[in-house]
């Protein structure tokens, strides 16, 4: 394997920004051996992932407009949507019973550490964006592409997710007129499919895509009405909910729980599904908190990021957890868990109750929440594609603007025909556990992101190179940094990521224990407990030694606090709820994410605009050399002549 002078995969080797020639694979094994070449092709391999994105490039200042009211109300609009409407049926029903209120904390709990990581992520980047735009700016290309194909995953389900609910819910409105004939008319009879094409889910997508393919934006004003109904809604619903209310329907006894047709409901009570299944409703309840990540990403326009971002972001997912409280302990005890309809749960609960005109309300504030909900989901993502096929690792001609409509047309009418192809093929149970493991990923990524980045040695220019002194001796007294560095070193940065990248596999081992072996745990079982204790103190080991490291000096807008602890508890929170997602979705995760490293070893990577930089730096360097030269022969001849 060998990299060409003038194709080489090299960006960051000093002797080729001055013109030299790249010291390639073959040349380095014609000199060491199997050895050296080796060694060659990791430091090539390793520069092409590192390689970062100049902060300055593009720089657009946006006017410091939003308050923290303003971004509150962003965050709330963006999030509160399906989780209200359609997941407090179907997490009640499945998953945690009555305790579903506690699943929906805990996913809150993960969601408020994420979100300040992600305001850390933004504070560091003098430039609004997503969380591909900061990793790629401080961290470096792969982690970017990752974040990047992560999230177009998280606007592509969320999409999909939202409008199959809308879908749903229009079907339960008509008394399934819809879903009755699609199966009639085309069934698919498959465990890893939905029942029928969903033709009107398509639709609608379509219709949302090239209105805004283009150039139709998204409505401030209509946003803004939306939300403001929504929350009416979730009101009303609290309100007249409470009229109805017992609280024997959170105390069913076993006895009372139906057993017909296989199905099992748990033991009744309180949490009929024991902690398990609150977890596992915590792990589908996440769902329900994506989309604060825009407040975030808001940082340039906000009038005082340092303050107002962390306190939207918390404000934000405070206010949207007390509506999925107050909602789903309505719904819970309005009438038992186990008789909730876990698709359009409040129109059935209204039927029961002989209210249908509430059934109508109800549905309008569903309609009009899940139409938000979907354009916050439809519209930000040409904007990622846009970005990462500007950038050159996705391919380019998804990135090109129609001239006419000032939009990435392509890009956005394929975005809409994947999204509207998934919404049509998969059940919404599906969509949302593949959003959450997307989600719960890209969230552990920022996180271990902000942990590098905390305790990164300054890059400097002023600075002279700093040798590695990498041996067994040191290494051990950087752990715990016993000659008590100030400033972060080259050694303390490099064991910060090896170290982040072992709590990342503790946290693997631990956490599985627990999802495995729970029972056995509580139960007192040598094997499992000695197995959790021995993951415990590792991953209380590893925090403790990162926490030991010299900090940076960096100094920013907003910071996370109690680092390493909190960040390290986010990506424990993410890694176990992960787990908690069944083998199909991780599957199809795996593909997913497969085909993204495909893309970016076979194209990406090549076609990077990083990679030309240095590229067209050479060249620059020789023309002005040759220009240099034919000068001086020029002047050579004048004088000789």
């Amino acid at each position: 394997m060998t990299f060409p002078e003038e194709n080489s995969f090299l960006n960051g080797d000093n002797t080729r920004g001055r013109g030299m020639p790249a010291y390639t694979v073959g040349q380095a094994y014609a000199d060491g051996g199997i050895k050296a070449g080796a060694a060659r092709a990791a430091k090539l391999t390793y520069d092409v992932l590192s390689r970062r994105k100049a902060a300055e490039e593009g720089v657009a200042r946006l006017a410091r407009v939003l308050s923290a009211l303003d971004l509150t109300a962003l965050g709330v609009g963006s999030t509160l949507g399906v989780g209200v409407y359609v997941l407090a049926g179907d997490v009640a029903k499945n998953y945690a019973g009555p305790a579903v209120i506690l699943s929906f904390l805990l996913a809150a709990v993960a969601s408020v550490f994420a979100g300040l990581c992600y305001a850390e992520f933004g504070a560091r980047v003098p430039k609004a964006g997503s969380a591909y735009v900061y990793s790629y700016v401080c961290v470096g290309e792969f982690i970017a592409f990752i974040i990047g194909w992560n999230l177009i995953l998280e606007y592509i389900i969320g999409a999909a997710s939202v409008v199959k609910a809308l879908s749903e819910y229009l079907d339960s409105l008509l008394y399934q007129a819809i879903s009755t004939k699609l199966y009639e008319w085309m069934p698919m009879d498959s465990p890893h499919l939905a029942r029928y094409p969903d033709l009107f889910a398509f639709t609608v997508v379509m219709a949302f895509s090239v209105a805004l393919a283009f150039g139709v934006k998204e409505s401030t004003k209509f946003n803004n009405f939306c939300t403001g109904v929504n929350l009416c809604v979730v009101l009303f619903v609290i309100i007249s909910g409470s009229f109805k209310a017992d609280t024997k329907n959170w105390r069913i006894p076993a006895s009372e729980v139906p057993r017909d047709k296989g199905t099992d409901f748990g033991s009744g009570g309180f949490a009929p599904y024991g902690i398990a299944g609150i977890i596992k409703g915590a792990a589908v309840c996440f769902y329900g908190f994506i989309g604060f990540d825009c407040v975030a990403t808001a940082g340039e326009e906000a009038r005082r990021p340092q303050k107002s971002i962390p306190f939207a972001v918390v404000a934000s997912l405070l206010v949207v957890f007390l509506a999925y409280c107050g909602v789903s302990s309505v719904l819970t005890l309005m009438i038992p868990y186990y008789m909730q309809d876990e698709k359009a749960p409040f129109p059935y609960v209204y039927d029961q109750l002989g209210w249908p005109w509430a059934r109508y309300a109800v549905s309008v504030g569903a309609i009009c929440a899940l139409c938000s909900s979907l354009l916050g989901a439809v519209f930000p993502l040409p904007r990622i594609i846009y970005a990462m096929a500007s950038d050159g690792l996705l391919f380019q001609f998804m990135g090109r603007v129609s001239e006419k409509y000032q939009t990435p047309l392509v890009g956005t009418m394929v975005a809409g025909l994947f999204t509207g192809t998934l919404a049509m093929m998969f059940e919404l149970k599906q969509l949302i556990h593949m959003m959450s493991i997307g989600t719960l990923l890209a969230y552990s990524m920022v996180a271990s992101c902000v942990l590098l980045l905390r305790y990164e040695r300054s890059q400097s220019v002023h600075r002279a190179a700093e040798p590695l002194n990498l041996s067994v001796r040191s290494a051990l007294r950087q752990l715990l940094n016993s000659e008590g560095h100030a400033t972060p070193t080259r050694l303390s940065s490099s064991l910060v990521g090896v170290l982040v990248t072992l709590y990342g596999v503790w946290c693997l081992v631990m956490m599985n224990s627990v999802h495995q072996h729970g029972d056995a745990i509580l139960a007192g079982e040598a094997g499992p407990v000695a197995v959790f204790a021995i993951g415990t103190a590792l991953v209380v080991f590893t925090l403790y030694a990162i926490s030991r490291q010299p900090v940076s000096e960096k100094k920013l807008a907003f910071s996370v606090p109690l680092v390493p602890w909190l960040p390290g508890l986010s990506i424990l929170i993410n890694v176990y709820l992960m787990l908690n997602l069944d083998y199909m979705t991780w599957l199809r995760f795996a593909v997913w994410i497969a085909a993204g490293l495909l893309i970016y070893v076979t194209y990406g990577a090549w076609h990077s605009s990083e990679r030309r930089k240095p590229l067209d730096a050479v060249q620059l360097a020789e023309l002005h050399n040759d220009s240099q030269t034919a000068l001086l022969q020029h002047n050579l001849q004048h004088t000789i002549g």
